[in-house]
């Protein structure tokens, strides 16, 4: 077993210990009404949308997210959220130094570094989902649970379709997929852009994400009896018979959607091992993006 294969496996676990976290650590955590920004890079900037538009759309307070890289220093917020599973991420440090001093910050990490400790007001730790593999799964998914619960949005039945989106098996014809494309509406366009990501990741394939709505004005068109496209949540009235007419594959699933997140990590590791791939050591990617100075 892989790595990533147990990292995988251990996620509903993790899911419960960060929903008690939510509990005991809601004082480091945004309260409600505060107008807020997320900020992650990769993996983590995707979740960082899930939760913004989660927080906003249940009228928890303004959210934004942003790549670390692309925050806009202009704006004010009451306090910036950052995301980083190393502590070492270079554009992570180097937006929280800016602000140090002048917006209070939360770092969100599994490793509290010297340097995050550095520059960040408090830190939420989840040492306990750190991951050996490049490649981030529970890390992720455990961080956006604890935003989920600390919000009161979270139930135990969603770690139960955790376990069943462990246990299932992944739709077919998935791993002879020519193309991947992954919807979501809402919160889960963060959940559709992570999916894409993590199949490039793991297993080099050929995805793309996108809100569901905007796939039927363009992107529809690369839709083959060779590809197939994956929703997130409840797809919007006739997108599916749209798709299916077009000979490619649809797949949705009656599982919470964070659960069946899981379901593209199975399916991303499955495909690098048919492809000979090591899905824990992508290439070109290192465990941390760590940047030279001056580069």
């Amino acid at each position: 077993m892989t790595f990533v294969e147990a990292e995988i496996a251990s996620q509903p676990a993790c899911w419960r210990r960060a929903a008690e976290l939510a509990s005991t650590r809601a004082k480091a955590l945004p309260a409600h009404g505060e107008r807020i920004a997320v900020v992650g890079c990769g993996t983590s900037y995707y979740m960082a949308q899930a939760y913004a538009s989660l927080r906003e759309s249940n009228g928890l307070g303004e959210t934004d997210a942003f790549a670390a890289s692309e925050f806009p220093f202009s704006r004010r917020y009451d306090r910036v959220v950052a995301l980083t599973r190393s502590g070492t991420t270079t554009e992570v440090l180097e937006l929280l130094a800016r602000l140090h001093g002048t917006t209070p910050t939360v770092v969100v990490t599994a490793v509290p570094s010297a340097e995050v400790r550095a520059v960040s007001d408090d830190i939420v730790e989840l040492a306990f989902a750190d991951e050996e593999s490049v490649v981030q799964t529970r890390f992720a998914t455990t961080a956006f649970t604890l935003f989920r619960a600390h919000l009161g949005l979270h139930t135990d039945a969603v770690v139960t379709d955790a376990e069943t989106a462990l246990s299932e098996p992944l739709p077919e014809g998935l791993i002879e997929a020519t193309q991947l494309s992954f919807l979501g509406r809402g919160w889960t366009v963060g959940l559709a852009n992570e999916a894409a990501l993590k199949m490039k990741e793991a297993s080099l394939a050929w995805t793309e994400s996108y809100p569901a709505m905007e796939y039927r004005h363009g992107p529809i068109s690369i839709a083959t009896d060779t590809t197939a496209t994956w929703m997130f949540g409840p797809a919007p009235d006739g997108l599916a018979e749209q798709l299916r007419a077009t000979g490619a594959r649809w797949v949705e699933s009656g599982l919470d959607p964070l659960a069946d997140l899981i379901r593209v990590q199975r399916l991303a590791v499955a495909r690098a091992t048919a492809s000979g791939l090591d899905p824990d050591r992508p290439r070109h990617l290192t465990r941390s993006v760590v940047l030279a100075e001056g580069a």
